[in-house]
């Protein structure tokens, strides 16, 4: 009963509730964060000030989506998109199945070999959305294809994002008595990795079926260009724009700053005009202005949730249940994590959180190393597929609604919370049993 009781299972349950009936994520988000506060005892005020304070955390992502926006607006304005968009159609032809491996790929590059992210999908998704229609292809699949691809290569292979990944659970296990080395954690997440082909073969099969989309105009491209399209000028600029955006971002280790030399290099060499400029801008405020925004608010949300101490006393109830049994103690992790991180929205920012809870835990009963590495791997990872507030779901989103027919929640959150969660927490809970 104190578990059903905690302020930061109600807040969840809460915000899950309300995203599903369809009120924004920005507005659930909000109401949650001051339901979790108000049951934890801090008051209105206190919760505000707390989620404002908070929402610092994640100043640079926003700003990195915000400006991301706005360079795939100006490469939309370009009509380079559609001649990406016409290249890769001769390469599918009408195959589905092709076009979404093919996404996968082009996702799992951008967490390893070109570590941009999501970068990619706001600048080459709305493009192929009319290539989608004629195929009558199930944009859910598209979702579960892309979220595939930007969550199992940083829990699998050990460079790229997934260096930054398996060092912050390296080194948080170590901060907390169990020592691990960097090179180990691959050694026991390729299961969970493993486990995902599992859910991208299931999304597949189940989204295979057609489904009808209208053939609507994306507001920002070139849509006036028939036949055959050309490379002019200010494609070439666009794709010196695209490779500067690359260089930068690798060199400086900033996004935002690789973004903004992106921007910078198209409006100097001629390839957006001045006086087209707020338009661009515009456009793409419309298209990752709102997750901007959500990723701040997720990172004040998570600041309430810490602040509150709701997550040390959900982790002291929960220890009633496990009655010394591994099996029970692996499934109560893997709920826990769950609920953390679905309304927190990043494994990143969760490991830290995790790891002070989890380590002594899995120490008491028993559990080997590798075997506490796939629990807090999975535990962290688990938030990203379905969690409403998170990159893995907010990215895909921002390029499948471009035309406005794609649902958050209904068509990115659910169907990966499903295929993927799902076969993360079995693998966590099973594996973690024998490694």
């Amino acid at each position: 009963m104190d578990i059903l009781l905690n302020p930061i299972v109600i807040a969840v349950v809460l915000l899950i509730v309300l995203c599903l009936l369809k009120i924004n994520v920005l507005i659930s988000l909000l109401i949650s964060a001051l339901a979790a506060g108000v049951l934890a005892g801090m008051g209105v005020e206190e919760t505000i000030g707390t989620l404002i304070e908070g929402m610092g955390g994640n100043a640079q992502t926003a700003l990195s989506y915000v400006l991301l926006g706005i360079l795939a607006s100006g490469m939309a304005y370009t009509g380079i998109t559609e001649i990406l968009s016409q290249k890769i159609s001769h390469i599918v032809g009408k195959k589905k199945m092709v076009l979404l491996i093919a996404l996968a790929l082009i996702a799992c590059c951008s967490q390893n070999l070109i570590p941009v992210h999501i970068a990619f999908i706001p600048i080459l998704i709305p493009s192929l959305l009319s290539l989608m229609n004629e195929m009558n292809l199930d944009r859910r699949g598209a979702a579960c294809a892309l979220a595939f691809g930007l969550k199992a290569p940083y829990i699998a292979l050990p460079f790229g994002f997934g260096f930054i990944f398996q060092g912050l659970i390296a080194d948080n296990l170590t901060d907390n008595g169990m020592t691990v080395a960097v090179g180990d954690v691959w050694k026991s997440t390729w299961y969970l990795g493993a486990s995902m082909f599992i859910g991208l073969a299931i999304a597949l099969f189940v989204f295979r079926k057609p489904r009808t989309y209208e053939n609507r105009e994306i507001v920002g491209a070139n849509n006036t260009a028939d036949g055959e399209l050309k490379m002019n000028m200010a494609h070439w600029v666009t794709l010196v724009a695209a490779v500067g955006t690359l260089v930068i971002n690798l060199l400086t280790d900033s996004l935002p700053l690789g973004a903004l030399s992106g921007i910078i290099i198209m409006v100097v060499f001629g390839a957006i005009k001045i006086k087209d400029l707020d338009g661009v801008i515009s456009n793409g405020l419309g298209i990752m202005g709102l997750i901007a925004f959500i990723m701040l608010v997720a990172a004040g949300y998570a600041n309430v949730m810490n602040t509150t101490g709701a997550v040390e006393e959900l982790v002291q109830a929960s220890l009633g249940f496990m009655g010394g049994s591994k099996l029970i103690a692996a499934i109560v992790m893997m709920v826990i994590g769950l609920i953390i991180t679905m309304g927190i929205g990043t494994s990143f920012g969760t490991i830290p959180v995790l790891a002070v809870l989890y380590v002594p835990l899995c120490m008491e009963m028993g559990f080997s190393t590798a075997g506490t590495i796939i629990l807090i791997a999975a535990a962290a990872a688990l938030g990203d597929a379905g969690s409403p507030a998170s990159d893995t779901t907010l990215g895909p989103t921002s390029g499948l609604n471009a035309d406005g027919q794609h649902d958050h929640i209904w068509d990115t959150c659910v169907p990966t919370a499903i295929c993927y969660n799902v076969p993360l927490a079995l693998c966590a809970i099973i594996m973690s049993q024998f490694i």
